[in-house]
């Protein structure tokens, strides 16, 4: 089954063409990884998908929705959650404070239930408790749960914004760059993340500069240039592929 479906999809700002009639599919359960040079269109791309930016034309559907002219917080609430390359945390909150934000997207308590605290606002703020902690623990920071979340080393701050995203209950994650600025044991510790999400049924969509990583990890793989799609395929067909290599790999290993 497809999870996502994206039909000629563009984005100009004036003159630029930052994304061009790209077309893809995404599978349900797999990862699929979108490469390129800096300035290719991958962040614009993300943008368009999660609402933060609005298609010059073009279809984006998931679970057969059209999402092209949804704002971010509909987006979320059908499935799909994201990082940013840049990491967006609450800084002065706890880790387990930052990922129960996350989970009051999902709350059916309101502002009264918030005052008044019946029962089932109790009730649901537990809940909440304890599946923020489950996310905590299926990325690894178990041992960081009442920590500030400005005190955590940088890669665990990237573990964080994953919980954060898993806690909105996505049925997709687009993870920006989640591996930059990573020694290679954190790296490894990201891909194992990556991979038991995938495990427990999320479908991943992620920019990626690692090709390590990318070569490692993706079911499918997405080449962008000057924001046109220049390949699609296995791993093996896009770092075989001719016009990827001068566009992109070719760079990588000089």
């Amino acid at each position: 089954m497809y999870l996502l479906e994206v039909r000629d999809l563009t984005k100009h700002f004036g003159g630029i063409k930052a994304v061009e009639e790209v077309s893809f599919k995404v599978r349900e359960g797999s990862i699929m990884s979108i490469i390129g040079p800096n300035g290719a269109g991958k962040t614009t791309l993300f943008n368009c998908l999660t609402g933060l930016t609005k298609p010059t034309k073009g279809k984006i559907y998931f679970l057969d929705k059209d999402l092209a002219s949804l704002p971010p917080h509909s987006i979320v609430k059908l499935g799909i959650a994201r990082t940013f390359q840049n990491i967006r945390l609450f800084r002065e909150m706890t880790v387990l404070e930052n990922v129960m934000v996350a989970q009051h997207s999902k709350a059916k308590s309101g502002l009264f239930g918030s005052i008044l605290r019946p029962q089932g606002f109790i009730d649901e703020e537990k809940t909440i408790k304890e599946k923020s902690i489950e996310y905590i623990e299926l990325v690894g920071l178990e041992d960081f749960t009442n920590t500030i979340a400005g005190n955590l080393p940088y890669g665990s701050q990237r573990r964080l914004e994953i919980a954060r995203a898993l806690a909105t209950e996505p049925r997709m994650v687009l993870l920006d760059e989640p591996t930059a600025g990573m020694n290679p044991q954190e790296t490894s510790e990201m891909m194992d993340i990556m991979k038991r999400l995938q495990e427990f049924g999320k479908t991943i969509i992620l920019i990626e500069h690692d090709m390590k990583v990318v070569m490692g990890i993706s079911d499918r793989i997405i080449v962008l240039d000057h924001g046109i799609k220049i390949a699609e395929g296995l791993p093996d067909e896009v770092r075989r592929d001719q016009m990827v290599i001068e566009a992109y790999l070719g760079k990588e290993t000089h």
